[in-house]
């Protein structure tokens, strides 16, 4: 579980985060949902540490990280698994290495067969099984997030944070990465955070929804009552896709 109370960030006058709350919870899929601009990497950059907030506590199953020593920091930090937006794989090194690089970096006691034994599970694991050897140039959009995946569990992590998955993916790719996503945070218990400003990966995936408007949090539950909220900028979020429209007249009549 990870769990933020009362954060809040600004930058100079600007504020980005006004006492923003949130449970997060272990073996479901989470997201942080929002309009371009509202603060949602800002948050995920204050929960895994990258930026300070100005107030505020981020837990990890009731650990204090915000405000940790540097050891009970990069004790926490060997539990977090990252997804990039791009993906950002090693150009210079194939998916083998790209995948065992946490482990290279994080468990460098662990045997190299062990590490090879754990890398292959992954691989396999996001159906990637025998492309060890290619190189980031000779994969398609939807492998390299699949890689991405791979390597950001590949050191058991017990917390998985996803930063638009879905980015530049067509439709059908898309879904199949939602759905692993969402088969990986059950199958390993993981508590998974997805940014997203996608609203299909929320009806697909959305378990707990955190949704974020000018640095505040204005809605919080999930996929199967979103539909039905009476906040204006949420629906005006959900409804400006077409599609969404749709679904909207259908389910009134």
């Amino acid at each position: 579980m990870i769990r933020v109370d009362n954060i809040s960030k600004s930058f100079g006058d600007k504020v980005i985060l006004s006492n923003i709350n949130g449970t997060f919870k272990r073996g479901m899929t989470n997201m942080i949902i929002g309009a371009s601009g509202t603060g949602k990497s800002v948050l995920l950059k204050c929960m895994v540490g990258l930026i300070e907030p100005d107030e505020g506590y981020v837990y990890y199953n009731d650990r204090d990280f915000t405000h940790a020593d540097r050891k009970r920091r990069i004790d926490i930090r060997r539990e977090i698994g990252m997804l990039f937006q791009g993906g950002a794989l090693f150009d210079s090194k194939n998916v083998e290495e790209n995948v065992k690089f946490p482990l290279d970096q994080l468990s460098a006691d662990m045997p190299e067969d062990e590490k090879l034994d754990r890398v292959n599970f992954v691989l396999e694991r996001v159906d990637l099984a025998g492309v060890n050897k290619k190189m980031p140039s000779e994969l398609s959009g939807g492998m390299k997030k699949r890689v991405g995946i791979a390597r950001a569990i590949v050191n058991n992590s017990k917390y998985l944070y996803c930063d638009e998955p879905n980015s530049g993916l067509d439709p059908v790719t898309s879904i199949r990465i939602d759905n692993l996503i969402h088969e990986i945070t059950k199958e390993f218990n993981i508590t998974t955070i997805v940014v997203s400003h996608d609203m299909n990966s929320v009806m697909e995936i959305g378990e707990y929804v955190l949704f974020m408007y000018e640095g505040r949090k204005i809605w919080e539950g999930s996929k199967d009552n979103i539909m039905e909220a009476v906040e204006e900028e949420l629906n005006d979020f959900i409804f400006a896709n077409k599609m969404m429209q749709i679904v909207r007249e259908k389910s009134s009549l």
